[in-house]
């Protein structure tokens, strides 16, 4: 049965009709699984942020105009790029198909997981580029 709101219950059906869990323990460990990708889709998005932010000139330096660039030297950087977008892609789609089967502890998990992403591999990253630690014209 398709579910068209919220329900709490270990029975659920996750991505395609074999995986599904009838008892406690396969629904601990599709819990876990869940957590575990949605960290590892803010890693890869971290990577990817770190790939992208490693090919921008440094501050102060003027971008190299792009028809005098090297052709070979970013096109490395360019796949990797477009690969680390694609897999960050999929497993997002699969994150949100995994929360539109509309259990509450799918939802929940996918959120865990993708918070404690965020912390572990983004959070500190982020806070320094926003300029945080920058002065304030608070009165």
């Amino acid at each position: 049965m398709m579910h068209m709101t919220f329900y709490w219950s270990r029975q659920v059906t996750l991505l395609f009709t074999s995986w599904r869990t009838h008892s406690w323990p396969s629904y601990a460990l599709t819990l876990l699984a869940c957590v575990l990708a949605s960290a590892f889709y803010q890693y890869l998005e971290y990577v990817r942020y770190r790939v992208r932010r490693g090919r921008k000139p440094t501050e102060g330096m003027a971008e190299e105009p792009f028809l005098l660039r090297s052709k070979g030297a970013g096109m490395v950087g360019k796949i990797a790029g477009g690969v680390l977008f694609g897999l960050s892609s999929a497993l997002g789609y699969l994150l949100m198909l995994a929360v539109m089967s509309f259990n509450g502890g799918v939802f929940l998990a996918v959120i865990l997981g993708l918070t404690v992403g965020y912390l572990v591999f983004r959070g500190e990253d982020h806070d320094r580029t926003a300029g945080l630690n920058s002065t304030c014209a608070c009165a």
